[in-house]
């Protein structure tokens, strides 16, 4: 099982048990049911193993829960979209982005039924998740077919209950991410664009694990563990991604705890472009572009009404040093 390679690599590489006084550092996580390679080794224990922390996992339906709870100190570490984090930032949440997961590809797009062109999206239902990557796509990919927002009825709904809205018929499609995208298709929808198109009409996107500043500076090793086991699970599947087939234990993994099927996994593995750990700190990441991508997103959700205004300089919810300490060892 990736289990063990994942705990040899933490032990190999130092990275440091994290304990206090009173025992083990107690660290809340919020994750969404995103196939990713790191649900690898969420389920298999790895990321308590390598921290030495006592870890609550509590799943959230999108990236505006997983603000909200950041910022009402429920949890410490938290994966969003870059509109999301966006929305953060611009209200001086106490949040850094500290591994950007990959750029989002295929892995999210908008799905209709009975619609064959942009032109025939007028008094359609479209589903999607609030300030959430997905929202921020199809609000781009509106502006860029001249398509009149307030012509179409945007719903809010997590994940989950599109699936349900769909399954009822009360939707005619939605913007979404897998695997709901994949049920979507599968009952009929038909991609009109996805967010590879998207990022070529000015708006990519992207997820990323951010973590409270106060967590990250009383803990830096928990941080910086965390960040390694996180790159140590993409380095695994960009070595070899034909080793992540349907019958392997990692698509076990990854289908147990995000409700996908494993037989669909290594397909939706390749709707991301993952960077690798070395990646992070660099320039086109945590240690420049992902700055000026929070940047330019803020300046598009300020244009649609969505944030109040965007800060001058964002690179205060950025921190490429625990992906340069992790990727040094």
């Amino acid at each position: 099982m990736m289990f063990n390679r994942f705990i040899l690599a933490a032990v190999l590489t130092g990275a440091t048990l994290a304990t206090s006084g009173a025992g083990a550092v107690e660290l809340r996580i919020g994750w969404q049911q995103i196939v990713e390679p790191s649900r690898v080794p969420q389920a298999e224990g790895a990321y308590e193993k390598a921290t030495g922390a006592t870890i609550s996992w509590n799943q959230f339906g999108g990236g505006a829960d997983v603000v909200a709870a950041i910022a009402s100190g429920a949890i410490d570490i938290g994966y969003v979209g870059s509109s999301p984090l966006t929305a953060a930032a611009s209200q001086e949440l106490p949040i850094e982005a500290i591994y950007v997961v990959g750029n989002i590809a295929e892995a999210e797009a908008l799905a209709m039924k009975g619609v064959d062109k942009p032109a025939d999206l007028a008094g359609k239902k479209i589903a999607t998740p609030f300030v959430s990557t997905a929202h921020y796509s199809l609000l781009t990919a509106l502006k860029h077919w001249q398509v009149d927002p307030a012509s179409v009825q945007i719903l809010n709904l997590r994940p989950q209950e599109i699936a349900a809205a769909w399954e009822r018929g009360d939707i005619d499609g939605a913007y979404v991410w897998d695997p709901v995208l994949q049920q979507i298709k599968a009952g009929g929808g038909t991609v009109l664009a996805d967010s590879t198109d998207v990022a070529e009409w000015g708006g990519p996107t992207f997820d990323a694990w951010i973590v409270r500043k106060d967590f990250a500076a009383a803990n830096p090793d928990v941080v910086k563990a965390f960040v390694k086991v996180t790159g140590d699970a993409y380095a695994a599947y960009l070595a070899d991604p034909a080793a992540w087939g349907p019958d392997s234990p990692e698509a076990a993994d990854i289908a147990k705890l995000t409700g996908a099927n494993a037989a669909d996994v290594p397909a939706l593995l390749k709707g991301y472009v993952f960077p690798a750990l070395g990646e992070q700190a660099g320039p086109n990441y945590l240690g420049g572009a992902t700055v000026k991508a929070i940047a330019d997103t803020a300046a598009f959700l300020a244009e649609q009404g969505k944030i109040a205004a965007p800060l001058a300089d964002y690179s205060a919810y950025v921190n490429p040093s625990f992906a340069a300490a992790a990727a040094a060892e």
